[in-house]
Parts: C-alpha cells; sequence; structure tokens
C-alpha cells in the first residue's frame, strides 16, 4: 500500500514550497476556515481535563450529536445510539472491521474507502457511476448490482457520502427515496457519510436517514464543518435496529484506542450544541464557498472543461477527456500522468481521478477550491449582512489563488 493520495499531495506540494516553488494547494481537502471562536474557548476551558472518557464518548457530547441530527436532519437520534471516535476515518475501519460483509462503493469515491477494506481485507465491490449521473449511484445500479449476486440478503454495506468528495454534488430527495427503497428490498446497510452536510451551500442538506432509518448510520464530525480536521473527532449515529453494530465497535474501541481526547470532547459538546454565533459562522462559510466554487466552475466549464456546479463542500470533480487528443499529443495518457505534469509545469496541486477509483485512463482530478485565507475572508464577509450577496471583487480579493490557479490550469490545457 502507499500512502493516502491526499497526505501525499499535501507533503509534496510542502516541499516544493521549501524548495521555492509557488504552489497551488488544491489537493488536500481541509477546511480553509478556522475553528468557530466559540469552540476554541471551550477548549480552552476544558484543557484540564485528563481522565479517560467512556470509550462510546462522553455522555454530554453523545446527547449533542443526537440533537444535532434531530434538528438538522429531522431524525430520530437517540443519546444511545451515537459513537464518538478519533475522526470518523477510524470509525468507518472500525465498522469494517466488525462488519463481515461485502461493500459497496459509488465511483469516483473518498480515497481510503477502499484501501480500508483491503487492509482487512474485506470484499469491495466498485460501483462506477457517470458524468451524466452527477457521479451518484442511482437506485437501478444498485439494484442491478443486488441482482446479479444471486444472494437477495447477503450482508452489504452501502457507502454513500454527499456532498460529495471528490465531485462537490448532492443527491435529491426524489433520488434518497429511490435508494432507500431498494436497500430496504435487499435489507443493505447504507452508511452515509455526511462529513459535508453542513457545508451543503444553500444549507439545504437532507439525510437518507429520514427515508430508511432503521438501516441507516449516519456519519459526521468536526474536520469539514467546524473547520477542526488535526482535532480528530468523528461520530456514526445509529438507528435501533443496529444498536448490536455500535455496542460490537465500543468493544473494540476499548481495546484500541480506549477513548477520545478528552478536552476535545468537551469542546465538542459546543460545537453540536450550535446557537446563533456558529450558525452565521456556517452561512458566511457557505456563502464563501458557494461564491467561489461556482465562479471557477464556470470559468472551467467556459474553457471547455466537463465539470458539475457544486452543491456542497468545496470541490469540483474536473474531467478533461474533451482534450484527450491534444494531452495525448503531449504524451499525457492517463489521470496520474497529468496531474503530475500540470504540477510541474504550472504548480497547481490537484490529485488524479485514479486515487478515487477511477479508471487510470480517465482524464479526470479533484479540485479543492481551499487554497485561500478563510480568516480573512470570513472576516470580510461578516461585514456584509447576509441577506445581502457579496460583492463582485470578493473572491478576486479574497480567494485570487484560486481563480489564477483555474486561470493556469485552462492555459495549460490550451498551450
Amino acid at each position: 500500500m502507499q500512502q493516502s493520495a491526499t497526505l501525499a499531495i499535501n507533503d509534496r506540494s510542502r516541499q516544493l514550497q521549501a524548495d521555492g516553488r509557488n504552489v497551488y494547494r488544491l489537493g488536500l481537502g481541509q477546511s480553509p476556515f478556522p475553528v468557530p471562536t466559540a469552540v476554541v474557548d471551550a477548549l480552552k476551558l476544558h484543557a484540564h481535563e485528563k481522565d479517560y472518557l467512556p470509550a462510546k464518548g462522553h455522555p454530554e457530547l453523545r446527547r449533542a450529536v443526537a440533537g444535532f441530527h434531530r434538528r438538522k436532519d429531522g431524525v430520530d437520534a437517540d443519546r444511545e445510539n451515537v459513537l464518538i471516535g478519533p475522526g470518523s476515518k477510524e470509525l468507518m475501519f472500525l465498522l469494517q472491521l466488525v462488519y463481515y460483509g461485502e461493500l459497496l462503493v459509488p465511483t469516483p469515491c473518498w480515497v481510503s474507502y477502499v484501501p480500508q477494506a483491503k487492509i482487512i481485507v474485506r470484499k469491495v465491490s466498485l460501483i462506477h457511476a457517470t458524468y451524466e449521473d452527477n457521479w451518484h449511484v442511482t437506485a437501478d445500479s444498485l439494484r442491478r448490482h443486488c441482482e446479479s449476486q444471486g444472494d437477495k440478503f447477503r450482508p452489504r454495506i452501502l457507502v454513500l457520502n454527499y456532498p460529495g468528495n471528490p465531485d462537490g454534488c448532492t443527491y435529491t430527495s426524489a433520488e434518497l427515496k429511490d435508494l432507500a427503497q431498494v436497500a430496504r428490498e435487499f435489507e443493505v446497510i447504507l452508511l452515509s457519510d455526511e462529513i459535508y452536510g453542513q457545508l451543503h451551500h444553500e444549507g439545504a442538506h437532507v439525510s437518507v436517514a429520514r427515508y430508511y432509518p432503521e438501516g441507516t448510520i449516519i456519519s459526521s464530525g468536526l474536520s469539514k464543518w467546524c473547520g477542526a480536521g488535526g482535532w480528530r473527532l468523528g461520530t456514526f449515529t445509529f438507528p435501533n435496529d443496529l444498536d448490536w453494530l455500535l455496542e460490537t465497535m465500543a468493544s473494540v474501541a476499548s481495546e484500541t484506542y480506549t477513548s477520545v481526547s478528552a478536552p476535545i470532547q468537551y469542546a465538542a459538546v459546543r460545537a453540536f450544541t450550535g446557537g446563533v454565533t456558529i450558525e452565521r459562522y456556517l452561512w458566511h462559510a457557505r456563502r464563501i464557498l458557494a461564491a467561489i466554487g461556482n465562479q471557477i466552475c464556470d470559468k472551467l466549464r467556459e474553457a471547455g472543461v466537463r465539470v458539475h456546479p457544486p452543491a456542497g463542500a468545496f470541490y469540483l470533480f474536473v474531467d478533461l477527456s474533451p482534450f484527450k487528443e491534444e494531452l495525448g499529443s503531449r504524451g499525457i495518457h492517463d489521470s496520474v500522468r497529468m496531474c503530475d505534469q500540470l504540477l510541474q509545469d504550472t504548480g497547481v496541486a490537484l490529485i488524479p481521478g485514479y486515487a478515487f477509483e477511477r479508471p487510470k485512463e480517465e482524464l479526470t482530478a479533484r479540485l479543492a477550491y481551499v487554497d485561500f485565507d478563510g480568516a480573512r475572508a470570513l472576516a470580510a464577509s461578516e461585514t456584509i449582512p447576509l441577506d445581502q450577496p457579496l460583492p463582485a471583487d470578493f473572491t478576486r480579493r479574497w480567494c485570487h489563488r484560486i481563480l489564477d490557479a483555474v486561470d493556469h490550469i485552462v492555459n495549460w490545457i490550451n498551450r
């Protein structure tokens, strides 16, 4: 195995910068925004907490997470069905470790789902999505896969991630209802990775747990919407019917990482409890991300790149297949070579679609529009009422590196 592609591109970008190169860091998907002040203050207040907390998590935090999902997602979440872990990534690994079944992964997908399954020798089936389907698994494709196995009730987990990494797209309520119907028919467990849910650009995220409550595990955490990736805190919220799975995971947690850092759990109570200041933080972050995401999407589409407008998160999944002949004449025939050459020629760091389980010869890549000073952009946005649009020059003033990077991409394609 190799290092995670997202971490590898971050290390390479740092090294190039240390060597004096100007690097546009559109590789690692890390929130550009600071952790909300109220949450930082809560961490400071509880820095003295030193005792081990329960393996399932601090009871007050579990209560806050359940309340968060009831309030935000309209689901019947209960404190007893919440599990806290050191990042949702670790919880996903534990889930695969204790649940012996087939992992269904729509592609393009986050870079760690499949490697985690390979570490513990789990069966993985990839369901390749298409540009025309917004890079999403459809109810029909899920049904075809389940029927093709000749074993209707084979144990399966389907991973849904939306708003999506690497594509920034999301599912409609109608699509989620259709997927829920098929999942229920074949008794497929849904691992709904909603880590970017609160970064839906319109604040309109819908959890599939509304339509398939008995079979959906909601995954969330602090890394994306709260800007606290380095704090390493993730959450799983289970339905009553899957409480046995929570208990098994908690038992394994007690024998591995024991419990999550106590001060961070106490601070996370403040994050998940929410309130006016955190909601305002989220709306300003969404407004900035929507502005820059849509602007660079328009710029790329005008240049002939196939890309969907983002609905949430901070990603675009770009498809340069319209330039296959031109790139081929320069010796570029796959996504890995494409991204390597782009970085070498322009300093723009993207991650190849191959890292997201797409065919290597497919000329796709993920662009993370995060290379800007989120604290300064947030402060500037806060001077403009939320019921007013951002000024036309806002992104050029506060997110210019991303605009410059996209200009470099367009010029590189057409050179």
